[in-house]
């Protein structure tokens, strides 16, 4: 990815959190800026961008339209929902990169955190503690139960590995069918009769077209009683109204780390729904995601420089 720009005017913006980065090429100009603050130099001398880390598309966006020789955006999060979108409008072409396998393990256990939550009725437990109720019972266990995980990328292979302990029976589902070292993964077209057969869904695929609202009112009417929806990808997944009907009726239990609308208002009816478990989209957020942002910005930063392609590209 060369440029014809002199090195004093190759400006790179990273986040106000990177201000320690070791290794960085020498012939780049680096500012940092939060997000918040005015922007610490003229956007349109930027050449590679990587956002703040927030969840706010309007505040990632905001210097974009300034940006005129833009080339590259280096996003900190697995997901780029919305940020293609507004790279289009640029006046020439940007690549854009995403953290794909950055944030895989991190989520996978936040996935396994999970289920065994919500099987072993943890959350009850705790409103318990706070209104004096000590109520045992007996509850779920993972151990052997069926496992699908829809979206079989790096989280759910990550997940994968993590529920081998617990003797579960794992079936998986991705866009396309293909082997892996675990074991088939079915395509995306098998999704309506494996649903049937599983104790715990687990969904981890990226947002695209389609997978909006891949879990619908007429999947979920497929989904066994008693069966717990795990969603640690992207809340616009789940079709919420469908859910609520769904779990509404006592049927189903869920535990979203993701949610749609997000964040979830105060006051919207998940946040009362029985048997749903939620987190604020945490899954990435672990004392191990900074040093592997700081690789990764590292690695990119350094193929930018030497004009050599960048890795995680994502289509747009």
């Amino acid at each position: 990815m060369p440029s014809d720009a002199p090195p004093d005017r190759r400006q790179v913006w990273l986040p106000a959190e990177f201000t320690r980065l070791a290794g960085l090429p020498g012939t780049l100009r680096y500012a940092h800026w939060d997000g918040r603050s005015p922007f610490p130099s003229d956007p349109g001398t930027v050449e590679f961008y990587v956002p703040p880390l927030v969840q706010d598309l309007g505040i990632i966006g905001r210097p974009l339209e300034r940006m005129t020789r833009l080339r590259a955006v280096q996003a900190l999060s697995s997901g780029t929902d919305g940020l293609g979108a507004r790279l289009r409008r640029l006046p020439g072409p940007v690549t854009l990169c995403n953290a794909r396998g950055v944030h895989a393990r991190s989520t996978a256990e936040l996935a396994l955190t999970l289920v065994l939550a919500s099987l072993r009725r943890v959350p009850e437990y705790a409103r318990g503690r706070r209104a004096g109720v000590w109520r045992p019972a007996v509850t779920p266990s993972l151990y052997g139960r069926s496992v699908l995980i829809v979206g079989y990328g790096a989280v759910g292979g990550a997940l994968d590995g993590l529920l081998a302990p617990f003797g579960c029976a794992v079936t998986r589902v991705a866009r396309t069918a293909r082997d892996c070292p675990r074991g088939p993964v079915h395509g995306a077209d098998r999704l309506p009769e494996l649903v049937a057969d599983a104790d715990v869904i687990v969904l981890t695929p990226a947002l695209t077209p389609a997978t909006h609202h891949l879990v619908d009112a007429d999947l979920l009417a497929r989904v066994r009683d008693g069966a717990l929806l795990v969603n640690v990808a992207r809340g616009e997944v789940v079709d919420t109204a469908a859910l609520l009907a769904r779990v509404r009726e006592g049927g189903l239990r869920a535990a979203l780390d993701v949610t749609d609308p997000e964040p979830l208002p105060a006051g919207h009816p998940l946040r009362a729904a029985p048997g749903v478990l939620v987190t604020p989209h945490v899954g990435a957020f672990t004392s191990t995601m900074w040093p592997r942002l700081e690789a990764l910005i590292c690695r990119q930063l350094g193929r930018f420089a030497a004009g050599e392609e960048l890795a995680n590209v994502v289509a747009y």
